[in-house]
């Protein structure tokens, strides 16, 4: 077995050994060393990667175009990026997403891969950095606290794109099956109290109506996160930028990426700024909110099958117990729930985080880009297992749900308009007390005749709006 071959590299704090065939350099080794806390990498997050070489890429360009950056070397950065871009060394980030220094290590293992891979297309050996610097080059005119955030925010904006796609698919299976449910009469309730009746349909188009809120809300926040604070390096004054530069860098991005970025007015409030994080990080939280109700609702309404609600199936997708024979239990709206617990928690984290800001900076970036890259992923994951393996599969019990409105006091209600709250109340009583149906015992005391109750009692008139009968 041959020996494995180092290179030696230095930084501010001394010298270190880097693998001879890593694209990444000493700061990224040193943060390996350092940062063994999560078992999350950068990796494992691509939309990141590619957000973060498509900053360094625009940052590249602007610089040549202001005279700042030699033309070779700006073209050998750009093409490492497009690279990149396309999928190539991403195994090439391997920094653990929790770490120290705002982002620091994050920002350098780009800044060092890039560098590598540029030093390479322009006929160049991996650490040669006198001819294409991490620091100097790759980046020029920036710093992590511009750069760092800037990737994340541009990272948020397209993964919240394929977020969308999989709340939009759910939300057409609620649909579909609202219309498959229509004529399905059943009984509805509050505080788990029967009310009045209404359809299947109409609580399944209740639940896609209710996620279609979210899709505007999540668009009209992930605009927050498209004014950036490039150009202002280090705390926003924009020390070792060019004039020009943030207003270039940004237009740049723009074109690079098809998304419409806008530089912030002031620099030095954006850079210490999570507002747009806390605002969107929120936005995910409503959309899990209401996404654990609605599982919520289908486990009670597959409560059963004997002893519970009984009035809907859901897709069986595994044996519910290892004691209990015959057990199926609601695992997919289980393991929805407990992933909306997670994004209500990681929200809590992102306001902890970003209000311990100091200064100039928010040093608890790392853990506000984390937790938001989980929700989104979670979140995401988590809506197209509950649609392909729980929704698009669920069958309702109707003559089971017909019988239970028919044997409802809830029924009384409809006849409020007719008899009276009074009336109604002492009919809903003796029901309660003798066990009888409310349609005999409204007929027994001469309250409507049978034409009129039984008009006033048609599932259509229960459901919907509709001219009183005179």
């Amino acid at each position: 077995m041959s020996e494995k071959k180092f290179r030696v590299e230095s930084d501010l704090i001394g010298e270190l050994q880097v693998p001879a065939d890593a694209y990444y350099g000493v700061q990224t080794q040193r943060a390996l060393n350092n940062y063994q806390i999560s078992t999350t990498r950068m990796y494992h997050y691509p939309e990141y990667i590619v957000a973060i070489a498509y900053v360094k890429m625009a940052a590249a360009a602007a610089n040549s175009e202001l005279g700042v950056l030699d033309p070779k070397i700006a073209d050998a950065i750009i093409a490492a990026c497009k690279e990149i871009v396309a999928g190539k060394l991403h195994d090439q980030f391997p920094v653990d997403m929790m770490q120290g220094g705002a982002g620091t290590s994050v920002n350098m293992n780009a800044n060092e891969v890039i560098a590598n891979r540029a030093l390479e297309l322009m006929g160049h050996k991996k650490g040669e950095y006198q001819y294409c610097s991490p620091n100097d080059h790759v980046n020029c005119a920036q710093s992590t606290n511009d750069a760092y955030p800037t990737a994340f925010r541009y990272t948020f904006v397209r993964m919240n794109r394929q977020l969308e796609e999989a709340l939009k698919a759910l939300i057409a299976s609620f649909r579909a099956k609202g219309e498959e449910f229509k004529d399905i009469i059943k009984m509805g309730r509050t505080q788990l109290q029967d009310a009045v009746p209404m359809t299947s349909g109409q609580e399944f188009n209740a639940f896609a109506n209710n996620l279609e809120e979210e899709v505007a809300n999540l668009q009209r926040n992930v605009v927050l996160l498209k004014e950036i604070n490039m150009g202002g390096t280090a705390i926003g004054t924009g020390l070792n930028a060019v004039p020009g530069f943030a207003e270039l860098c940004t237009k740049r991005l723009s074109e690079f990426t098809g998304d419409s970025f806008e530089k912030a007015p002031d620099l030095v409030e954006a850079t210490p700024d999570t507002g747009a994080y806390v605002s969107y990080s929120a936005a995910l939280k409503r959309l899990a909110v209401k996404l654990s109700k609605i599982c919520n609702d289908l486990r009670l309404m597959a409560s059963g099958p004997r002893c519970g609600l009984h009035e809907i199936n859901l897709p069986a997708m595994a044996p519910g117990s290892s004691i209990m024979p015959g057990k199926v239990n609601p695992v997919i709206p289980e393991v929805t729930n407990q992933v909306c617990f997670k994004v209500i928690g990681n929200d809590t984290c992102v306001a902890f985080a970003a209000e311990a800001g100091q200064l100039q900076l928010n040093v608890m970036e790392p853990v506000i880009a984390q937790s938001i890259l989980e929700s989104i992923t979670w979140l995401r994951n988590a809506m197209d297992t509950l649609r392909t393996k729980c929704i698009d599969g669920i069958t309702v019990n109707a003559d089971h749900c017909f019988e239970m409105v028919k044997h409802s006091i809830g029924i009384v209600t409809a006849l409020n308009p007719y008899i009276g709250y009074k009336s109604s109340t002492k009919v809903a009583k003796e029901a309660l007390e003798t066990g009888r149906s409310v349609y005999d015992l409204v007929l027994e005391h001469g309250l409507m005749t049978k034409e009129k109750l039984d008009a006033a009692l048609n599932p259509a008139a229960m459901t919907s709006s509709h001219a009183l009968l005179k």
